[in-house]
């Protein structure tokens, strides 16, 4: 009888024993000890071709598991505004942002910060380019932008800061406006895409960012026999990685530095680090701030790309 008792109680109190918490299952996966640490989650404006996109990020999640001793993932997005969507609603922890879709990004996340930038970044530039046909000649002066009225003219996407925000903003210090182009402004998605339509006739003119410019010519991916830059803008603040600040909850105190710290330290004598660095064409991270990107918000205000 005792025997059956004992039984019975060990099979009533197995499906309560199935329903239990299992702490090695259910620690808290988000950093504490016994769990697995949940995934910091990367991502960029897709600018470029998404295969190099892809090669890039990848190398550099690599990188950042390693120094940060953390899951990291590489997350693609669609386009700039999911890149901002992403890091507005939590899907998207880290993302190398352009200086305006920084901003937009940055104003919606309460406590977000920018960390660093390549050393290229605090003086970007971009390049106004032309289809040989048109006869436009290469030019130093701002007000010479004149040139591309009555001209049909492509930006890259609508949230680019090198092939959107800063050249329409030069053009406006030039007198040059949107509804002076030849029919409606282009918009190609990303700067390769500007290249190539400009390049092959399809719009006449067209302005992108000046490092993927040079990129693609030093590949011989472009026919400068059909297409070259006519001008070069002045300087001003552009690419940078914005952090959530939530990861400090996930990770511990200090995370944010010791993410900044894992940039910074990328050294070009190291084969895999300056294999990284060469993928973002530049030399080394510096360490950046949200002030720095002042100039970006004022004109995003004023072209209405920021409310």
């Amino acid at each position: 009888m005792k025997k059956f008792l004992s039984t019975a109680l060990l099979l009533a109190f197995l499906p309560l024993a199935a329903c239990s918490p299992n702490p090695s299952e259910n620690a808290d996966n988000q950093g504490s000890s016994g769990g697995e640490k949940k995934a910091l989650v990367t991502s960029a404006i897709p600018d470029q071709d998404p295969e190099e996109l892809q090669r890039k990020y990848s190398k550099l999640a690599d990188y950042l598991k390693k120094e940060l001793n953390i899951p990291v993932e590489y997350k693609p997005v669609t386009d700039y505004t999911a890149a901002v969507t992403g890091f507005k609603v939590g899907d998207l922890d880290l993302v190398w942002f352009g200086g305006l879709t920084g901003v937009q990004a940055r104003l919606q996340v309460e406590g977000a910060k920018a960390i660093a930038q390549r050393d290229i970044d605090q003086k970007f530039h971009s390049v106004f380019i032309a289809n040989k046909k048109t006869g436009i000649k290469p030019f130093t002066d701002i007000k010479e932008l004149e040139e591309v009225k009555g001209r049909t003219f492509t930006f890259g996407s609508e949230s680019s800061t090198s092939g959107r925000l800063m050249p329409q903003y030069f053009m406006q210090q030039a007198g040059v406006k949107v509804s002076d182009f030849k029919g409606e402004a282009g918009f190609s998605g990303d700067h390769d895409k500007t290249i190539k339509l400009v390049e092959a006739g399809s719009y006449e003119v067209g302005a992108l960012n000046e490092k993927v410019w040079q990129k693609r010519v030093e590949a011989k991916e472009v026919d400068l026999n059909k297409v070259d830059v006519v001008y070069r803008t002045p300087a001003y603040y552009d690419y940078h990685w914005i952090i959530n600040p939530e990861v400090e909850k996930r990770y511990g105190d200090g995370f944010l530095e010791k993410v900044q710290q894992a940039f910074l330290k990328l050294d070009p004598s190291k084969p895999e680090q300056k294999e990284i660095l060469d993928l973002f064409q530049a030399d080394k991270f510096i360490e950046t701030k949200n002030e720095n990107y002042a100039q970006i918000e004022k004109i995003g205000r004023e072209i209405g790309k920021i409310k």
